[in-house]
């Protein structure tokens, strides 16, 4: 008797399960997890106006974001497939296709660094398309829900004049181009003693 009931009982929790909502389990794309990432840095540090692409998938498998079967595929995207003003990846099979999304997630500032893309920056006509607006940020519905605020900050740090938006290219601006101008001076002197010296020698 309470062999049946125990298999009632298991049959009832079976049905029980089967009537519940499915969780959403969709496969984020790399490009949307590089944008996550480097919202991420951006957010973290609004007094940089862009970061190396180490700098960046490390901010990315620090949120253990998916990425890919192949080990190389974050790499890339950072290098060159989500790059707005880089020209898109050549088919290996036929070097006069291009593959992968025209994406304009990134942008190249300088050599081996990037920051988001912004509405009015230039990019590569590879990357233009006509009929459909390329991707420049994720679908809401397309990433984790602990990551919407991100949309609502990035739309506020493209806003013009919104105190969030880092300059376009580090050399545009006259006072970071002077970082590291006057290292010669104390090039061969600890910086304390370079001050206590100074203070010495005023009358």
């Amino acid at each position: 008797m309470m062999f049946i009931i125990g298999i009632i009982g298991i049959t009832n929790i079976l049905k029980e399960e089967s009537i519940m909502p499915e969780v959403s389990t969709f496969a984020l794309r790399i490009a949307d997890g590089v944008w996550i990432a480097t919202a991420l840095l951006h957010r973290e540090h609004p007094d940089r106006p862009d970061f190396t692409e180490s700098e960046i998938q490390a901010r990315f498998l620090s949120e253990c974001l998916p990425r890919g079967k192949n080990s190389s595929s974050l790499a890339t995207n950072i290098n060159s497939h989500c790059v707005a003003n880089r020209p898109r990846s050549k088919k290996k099979s036929d070097p006069t296709k291009v593959q992968g999304g025209p994406y304009r997630i990134l942008y190249e500032t300088r050599s081996g660094f990037r920051r988001l893309y912004r509405p009015g920056d230039d990019f590569h006509p590879d990357r233009a398309q006509p009929r459909k607006p390329s991707k420049t940020i994720p679908r809401k519905t397309e990433i984790p829900e602990r990551y919407w605020e991100l949309l609502d900050w990035y739309d506020a740090w493209v806003k013009p004049g919104s105190t969030l938006v880092a300059i376009d290219n580090i050399e545009d601006d006259p006072l970071l181009r002077l970082r590291g101008s006057g290292r010669h001076i104390w090039a061969d002197e600890h910086a304390d003693e370079y001050v206590e010296n100074l203070r010495r020698e005023q009358p």
